[in-house]
């Protein structure tokens, strides 16, 4: 990251501009488990990553790599179909490329999904989770190396990394669905290869519910570039050091993708809940 970032970020979202303009209020992030939401969107414009001048494109299976821009739920959204991960060798800061881009072309929200493993053992495969804070275990973070003020400060501060108005009202929209939606702390580690029983004993150990390989990097350029965050996750695999079973990315996906239905009526519930955004 360099003092040109927001030279590289106006840059980008011009190009953005270009072809819809559309302002999204709303941006979210597509990760494992939200592909279904997609399909939803009313769409004025379909642009792939590698359409946008800079845009960093991802390899993970189940990301298509496009931004998708229209509306959602009655909500001018910006969908990035399209995760980008440490493990695929991208640096720190593309990784976040999407998230710096929404803030860019005027969203003041970020919502997230993500596939993890359960630690905490009330947890099911297929429950659903809205986080609340993170471990960060990466060894990463997107913020290192010089800063560039016109994008965000320098100390950014994670006291409420996980928006709690938002939280509040996505548990008070499962409510309504009548869905169990779990309060979670999240573990971030690099991957890509799942952990060891003794590594499951020692996340749990630290207080962590769900663990992962992404979100954590997301989460701390937007609280640095001043969007409000909800995250959500779905239990794909049982994390319990004592009982441990084989899994592949295959069950994985498959158990993300057989939750997605849920995860994508509780954003639109959320998004439809949202308060009107202010003048």
């Amino acid at each position: 990251m360099s003092n040109a970032l927001a030279e590289r970020l106006a840059m980008m979202a011009e190009a953005v501009r270009a072809r819809a303009a559309l302002r999204p209020r709303v941006a979210i992030l597509l990760g494992t488990g939200m592909g279904a939401l997609s399909e939803r969107i009313a769409a004025s414009a379909r642009i792939p990553y590698a359409e946008i001048p800079g845009m960093p494109r991802p390899t993970a299976e189940s990301h298509a790599g496009d931004l998708v821009l229209g509306e959602l739920a009655g909500v001018p959204v910006a969908a990035f179909s399209g995760r980008l991960h440490a493990y695929e060798g991208h640096a720190p800061a593309d990784i976040v490329m999407p998230v710096r881009l929404a803030r860019a072309l005027g969203a003041e929200i970020l919502i997230m999904g993500s596939a993890v493993g359960g630690l905490n053992p009330l947890y099911a495969v297929g429950d659903l989770c809205v986080l609340e804070d993170h471990i960060n275990l990466m060894g990463i973070n997107p913020l290192a190396g010089p800063n560039d003020e016109r994008v965000g400060p320098r100390w950014p501060d994670m006291y409420d990394a996980y928006d709690a108005r938002l939280r509040a009202l996505a548990l008070q929209v499962a409510r309504q669905q009548q869905r169990v939606l779990h309060r979670a702390v999240y573990v971030g580690v690099l991957g890509p290869n799942l952990e060891t029983r003794a590594e499951y004993r020692f996340l749990r150990a630290c207080g962590a519910d769900v663990v992962g390989m992404s979100t954590v990097p997301e989460t701390i350029a937007a609280v640095h570039c001043g969007l409000r965050v909800l995250a959500f996750a779905i239990v794909t695999d049982r994390c319990l050091p004592d009982c441990l079973e084989p899994v592949d990315a295959a069950r994985i996906i498959a158990a993300a993708r057989a939750a997605e239905p849920e995860l994508a009526a509780l954003v639109c519930g959320v998004l439809a809940a949202l308060p009107p955004a202010a003048a």
